[in-house]
C-alpha cells in the first residue's frame, strides 16, 4: 500500500500560551532545519505594534525569513479568513523554495482557520452591527456577550466578554443565519490539504509561566510601551485600530487618558495577560496530536529535545535541512 504521508509536505506548528518562548523555539528550529517562520499572531501582523506584542526585532531574526509580520497598517481590517488566504500564499512560496514552514504565534483561531478551514457564514450587516455597537455603548460591551450567551452558549464560552468585535460577529451570525456560530463552525470546512502538520506544544509549570508574564509586562512598560501607544494614538486612523484593544495597549491608553494610574495599568496588564494565557492553554489543549513539552522555548536543553523529536517525525535529515517531497502536486 502506498504511504500517502510520504507525499505530504511537512509543516511545523508551535503552540502554547503567551510568554512561553514560542518565537525563540521557532527561530532555532528554522535555523537548524532550513526553515522559514510564518506568524499566526493577530496583532504582530500590524506595523507599529511591537513592544506590547513581544515581536522579535528584525536584528534578532538571524536572517531567517518571517512572514505575515508587519504587513498591515494599524487601521486595516483583517479576519481569520484573510489570514488563511494569505498564509496559503506564503506556504506555497516556502514549498517552492524547498524550505520547512514553521508556524509560530498564539492566535488559536488563525491556526485553526488555516489547518481546518472556515465555515461559510452570512455576509456582514453594517446596519445590524451599528445597532449592536450602539447597545454596547449604552449598556457596556458585556451586554453583547450576555446576548450571545442566550443565542449561542458554546460560542459565548470561548469568546472573551471584552472582545466586542468577536461577540458582535457571533451575534450577527446567529441573527442573520438563524443558526449558531458554533453549529456553523461544526459544519463543512475545507481543511488544509497536501501537508503533514507536526504540532509542538510548550506547557511549563503555571507558577513559572505567570512569573515570566509578570516580568515580561514590567519589561514592556520600562522599554517604551507608553511611547509606542502614544505614536499609534497620534495617527489619523487611530479610531479604527482594533488591535488597540490588545493586552497592554488598552491599559496604557487608559493611563494616558487619565482613567487609571500607571501602576494600575501595569498590574491590570499582568492580570489580564495571565488570564489570557490560561484561555490559550484551554484552546490549545483541544488541538489534536500535539507533542507537549513542559519547559520554555528559549531553554537550550528543551530546544535540543524538540529538535530530536521533530527530526524523528520528519524522517532522515542532515544539518543543512530535511528531506522534503516535491511540491508540484501540492498546489
Amino acid at each position: 500500500m502506498k504511504d500517502e504521508s510520504a507525499e505530504e509536505y511537512p509543516l511545523i506548528a508551535i503552540v502554547g500560551p503567551t510568554a512561553v518562548g514560542k518565537s525563540a523555539l521557532g527561530l532555532t528550529l528554522a535555523e537548524r532545519l532550513d526553515g522559514e517562520v510564518v506568524n499566526y499572531d493577530s496583532v504582530q501582523i500590524y506595523r507599529g505594534f511591537d513592544i506590547g506584542t513581544g515581536k522579535l526585532p528584525l536584528a534578532e531574526r538571524r536572517g531567517i525569513p518571517h512572514h505575515l509580520v508587519d504587513c498591515l497598517d494599524p487601521g486595516d481590517s483583517f479576519t481569520a479568513g484573510d489570514f488563511r488566504r494569505e498564509a496559503l500564499k506564503v506556504l506555497h512560496g516556502i514549498c517552492q523554495r524547498a524550505k520547512l514552514p514553521i508556524l509560530v504565534g498564539g492566535t488559536g483561531l488563525y491556526l485553526r482557520a488555516l489547518l481546518l478551514g472556515l465555515f461559510e457564514g452570512p455576509p456582514r450587516s453594517e446596519q445590524l452591527r451599528a445597532r449592536l455597537r450602539g447597545l454596547a455603548d449604552r449598556r457596556g460591551r458585556e451586554s453583547i456577550h450576555r446576548l450571545l450567551k442566550r443565542l449561542d452558549p458554546a460560542s459565548a464560552r470561548r469568546i472573551d466578554p471584552q472582545d466586542l468585535q468577536k461577540a458582535i460577529r457571533a451575534v450577527e451570525v446567529c441573527l442573520m443565519s438563524r443558526q449558531s456560530l458554533s453549529a456553523l463552525h461544526a459544519g463543512g470546512r475545507q481543511a488544509l490539504e497536501g501537508f503533514r502538520c507536526l504540532k509542538i506544544g510548550l506547557n511549563p509549570a503555571r507558577d513559572a509561566l505567570y512569573a515570566r508574564i509578570n516580568q515580561r509586562v514590567e519589561w514592556m512598560f520600562a522599554s517604551g510601551l507608553r511611547e509606542e501607544v502614544q505614536r499609534l494614538l497620534a495617527q489619523p486612523d487611530a479610531p479604527r485600530m482594533k488591535a488597540m484593544g490588545a493586552l497592554g495597549y488598552r491599559q496604557v491608553a487608559a493611563a494616558l487618558g487619565g482613567e487609571i494610574t500607571w501602576q494600575k495599568a501595569l498590574e491590570e496588564t499582568q492580570a489580564v495577560t495571565r488570564q489570557y494565557a490560561k484561555r490559550q492553554m484551554t484552546w490549545f489543549r483541544r488541538e489534536s496530536e500535539v507533542t507537549w513539552f513542559s519547559a520554555f522555548g528559549d531553554d537550550p536543553e528543551l530546544q535540543d529535545r524538540v529538535l530530536g523529536s521533530v527530526s524523528a517525525m520528519l524522517g532522515p535529515k542532515s544539518q543543512e535541512g530535511v528531506n522534503l517531497p516535491k511540491t508540484s502536486s501540492l498546489f
